[in-house]
Order: structure tokens, then C-alpha cells, then sequence
């Protein structure tokens, strides 16, 4: 990889320090400008506290002896003298908050203006505090002596007081609404000057700034595209910065070293599950591992309603006696191949194999899927015979068991060795019952239980072999049934 230029990142973050001093410049002033809003801003509201609660210690007299054309001269006076303020009202808390007094006189004997927002008249009548501020706006031009004193969404601080009386009951609530308007105008030609001084630092700041973010985002952008595509999937992608002889170019060939060797270990890692999968079924996973097999531990168990399948070759001592070991093992590798193939396309999975025994489980709310699987045993048996038989060696027989029942799937060992299994009373049946078929001379056998949970009976010859039978291990007989393939 051949470096066209260096250039440290260090000296980079060094130069954008000091254009960000010039930025500072015009973020302190503009810092200072917000803090002139906000001490412009909390003296209005000071005042208008401190006038409403004048205001309210003066009209407490008035309001308990109900003297309402002197109070509503007194707030006409008021607005006259006072330009700032918008509105007044006076509501009696004896008459359900009716505005008794009002300056415009318009909103007299209303409950809820129609001047401000509705929260802001349930906060001045709810709220328990002493002084209710809230900084709201009009909603509607509001006049005085035939004077437009607000045009409609002008800002405004209305005050909220309670109007007490000398034993301290509550007999109503002043609401004064003071205009902003004047305040804004002071504030946003202070904050124009301000961004005017600050605006020649900021400026050339910005220009610096811009270039400098461009020439250190480039090359970082293209690493983030980069790791997406291989959050995405893609392990064969590899980041292409080769024109930074500095710590990107460092981080860039480290990023392709990281990918490669990301790629080499995911390989691995789903070979490895795919080949745990081969010994654990995914359905098995799912339950004794719901939280990855890299977190499974002994004694996670799980209450099933399942099908369960043996499958046994009759004869099977004998035979291999007469066999080399090689060829036992090469026999039952072709066998339950075969076997294998029948179960998985009937839905079933392989929990086990004991010898040349089968243990086959069925996850479905009906047994359909298993004996589905057991005549698809059957009919692979028969072609697996048909080829040995032309091989000269002898066919087999085997015996198909099912029942249905409740099973406990889960793990056990220990630390050092743990195996999953299925346990349970509907196991120790499903494998007598497959005993059973020397003894019936029959190749599939099942149980009532498995019959009565068929979604489609009509579809399996089923016949019923003996309507008692005692299973050795069980105190109550059951019927059994052959499935004639």
C-alpha cells in the first residue's frame, strides 16, 4: 500500500482547536446574549408577582363586601395606567369562579376566557400554589377604549393570585396578563448586536472548520460504510483507505485485519453449530437452550405433550454376530440413514440413537406427522431391502412403536458432561408398545392415545389388535392398533 503524504491526526485535532477558539468566541457571546433573555425575562416575571400580589391584598376587602363597581373602576384604571398589561380578571370562588370583574369589561361573568389557553386557566383555578406563572400567548386580538391593546398570538406572562380574606379563606383568584412584547423587542436587539460581534468569529471558524471536518470525516464515513456492510453480512468486504500515512490508515489496515479474522472465526463458529445441530436437534435446542447453546446448563427442563417413535430391528443380535465390527458400523450408518430421511420429511426429529434402536419425537398437537413417518419407514425399509437383497445380503424386519403422552425434555450431567434427553412415563410406553410387535407379529403399533389425537383418520388403515393390553411397568391396560402400510 503505497502513502501519498503524512499527516499526523494530532496536528489535525491541534488545528481544529484553535479554529474552535474562534468558535467560542461567538458561542460565549451568544451564551451572554441568551443569559440577557433570560434576566429580562425573570425581571417581568418579578414584577408582575409582585403587582399581582399587591394587587390581590388590595382588592380583598372589595371582594368580601362584593363592592364590584368599585373593583371594576379600579382595574379600568389599571390597564389605563399600565400598557403592558393586557387583561384582569377578578373571579368570585363563591360563585363557582365566575369572572365578576374584568378589564376589557367583554370578559365578564365567562368562566373560562377565550383570551388564553385552556391549561392556563385550569392552572390558575386549580393549583395550590400561592403564585400560578405561566408564560403563554393570546388567542385572540384583544381591545381596550376601542384600542387594539394585542394582536392575536402575542406572548404574554399571566399571574395568578389568590385574593384572600383577613381569616385567610379563599374568596377568589386575580389573573393579571402582562404583554411581552416589549420585553422581546429589548431582548432581540440585544441578541442582534450580539450575533452581529459574534458572527465574524463564528464565521471564520465555520469556514476552517468545514474543510478540516471534511478532510477528518472522509476517511472515517467510508470505515462506518464499511463496517455496516459487514454488520450486514458481507465478511468479505474490506475497507479501501489507502491515502492516510497517519492513525486512519493505521485504523483502516486494522479494520481489514479485524474483518478477515472475523470472517475466518464465524466460518468456524457455524460450522461448529451446524455440526452441534447434528447431534441436538434445533426443536431440542429451542427448548433446553432458549438463550443460545452457549448459555446451556444442567437441569433446564420443559414440559411437553409429544409423540414419541422406537424403532428396533428385529434381530438384530443375532445378525450382527455373524458381522465384522466395520461392517456393523457401515450397516447401520446405511440404515438409519434411511431411516433418518423418512422421519425428517414427516416433520419428526431424531432424539437418539441406542444401538441400532431409533428414538424419534413429533412436536405437533396431532400424531398425523408420526404415522406419516412410520409408513414412510416402512416403504424406505423396502427399498433398503431391495438393494441388499441384490447385494446377496439378507433383509431385515423392524418393529415401529408409538404413543403419545407427556415428557420432560432437558439436560443432564454435570459441569464436565452434560446430554440432553427426554424422560418420562409416555417413553417407557412408546417403547414396550414397539416391543410388543414381535410378540403381535405386527410391523407398526400405536396406542389409543395416538388415535383419538389423528386430524385426519380416514387417511391411516388402522386396526385394532387387542382392546386390553397390559404394558409391563403399567398398572391400566390399553388398546393397541396396527398401522397396516
Amino acid at each position: 500500500m503505497k502513502l501519498l503524504f503524512y499527516s499526523s491526526i494530532r496536528t489535525q485535532i491541534m488545528t481544529s482547536i484553535t479554529l474552535l477558539i474562534v468558535t467560542l468566541i461567538g458561542a460565549i457571546v451568544t451564551v451572554w446574549a441568551n443569559s440577557e433573555r433570560h434576566l429580562y425575562r425573570e425581571e417581568k416575571i418579578n414584577d408582575a408577582e409582585t403587582v399581582s400580589q399587591i394587587l390581590s391584598s388590595n382588592y380583598s376587602n372589595e371582594l368580601s363586601e362584593e363592592n364590584w363597581s368599585q373593583i371594576r373602576l379600579n382595574l379600568d384604571l389599571l390597564l389605563k395606567e399600565n400598557s403592558e398589561f393586557l387583561y384582569v380578571f377578578i373571579s368570585d370562588q363563591r360563585q363557582d369562579n365566575i369572572i365578576a370583574a374584568a378589564s376589557p369589561n367583554e370578559f365578564q361573568n365567562q368562566y373560562i376566557p377565550d383570551i388564553v389557553k385552556l391549561t392556563v386557566t385550569n392552572r390558575a383555578i386549580n393549583d395550590s400554589q400561592e403564585v400560578r406563572i405561566s408564560e403563554t400567548f393570546v388567542l385572540r386580538d384583544i381591545y381596550f377604549a376601542n384600542r387594539l391593546r394585542a394582536k392575536r398570538g402575542e406572548p404574554v406572562i399571566e399571574v395568578a393570585t389568590d385574593i384572600k380574606s383577613l381569616s385567610g379563606k379563599k374568596l377568589g383568584i386575580l389573573r393579571v396578563g402582562i404583554s411581552l412584547q416589549k420585553v422581546n423587542i429589548v431582548v432581540s436587539n440585544a441578541i442582534n448586536k450580539a450575533i452581529l460581534v459574534g458572527s465574524i468569529g463564528l464565521i471564520a471558524g465555520w469556514i476552517g472548520a468545514y474543510f478540516l471536518a471534511g478532510r477528518l470525516s472522509e476517511p472515517v464515513q467510508r470505515l462506518q460504510l464499511s463496517a455496516a456492510k459487514i454488520a450486514g453480512g458481507n465478511l468479505e468486504h474490506r475497507a479501501d483507505i489507502h491515502l492516510y500515512a497517519n492513525e486512519l490508515g493505521a485504523l483502516a489496515a486494522s479494520f481489514n485485519e479485524m474483518s478477515a479474522a472475523l470472517q475466518v472465526s464465524f466460518s468456524k463458529l457455524r460450522k461448529t453449530s451446524e455440526s452441534f445441530s447434528r447431534f441436538v436437534p434445533n426443536k431440542f435446542i429451542s427448548v433446553i437452550a432458549p438463550q443460545g447453546i452457549e448459555n446451556i446448563s444442567v437441569g433446564v427442563a420443559a414440559v411437553r405433550t409429544m409423540t414419541i417413535l422406537f424403532c428396533d430391528i428385529r434381530g438384530y443380535t443375532s445378525m450382527s454376530e455373524a458381522m465384522a465390527p466395520i461392517e456393523i458400523f457401515t450397516f447401520l450408518n446405511d440404515y438409519l440413514a434411511c431411516m433418518g430421511k423418512a422421519i425428517d420429511e414427516a416433520g419428526g426429529f431424531i432424539d437418539k440413537y441406542i444401538g441400532d434402536a431409533i428414538m424419534a419425537l413429533f412436536d405437533d398437537e396431532s400424531t398425523d406427522c408420526a404415522l406419516t413417518a412410520a409408513i414412510l419407514m416402512q416403504q424406505a425399509l423396502d427399498k433398503f431391502n431391495h438393494k441388499r437383497s441384490h447385494q446377496g445380503l439378507p433383509i431385515i424386519m423392524i418393529g415401529i412403536g408409538i404413543h403419545r403422552g407427556e415428557v420432560v425434555m432437558g439436560t443432564v450431567g454435570f459441569t464436565s458432561r452434560i446430554d440432553s434427553t427426554v424422560i418420562g412415563d409416555a417413553v417407557n410406553v412408546a417403547s414396550r408398545i414397539e416391543g410388543l410387535t414381535k410378540q403381535y407379529n405386527c410391523n407398526t403399533l400405536v396406542t389409543e392415545s395416538v388415535v383419538n389425537n389423528l386430524s385426519y383418520p380416514e387417511l391411516y388403515n388402522l386396526q385394532l389388535v387387542d382392546e386390553s393390553v397390559k404394558v409391563k411397568g403399567k398398572d391400566e391396560s390399553i388398546p393397541i392398533y396396527e398401522l397396516i402400510t
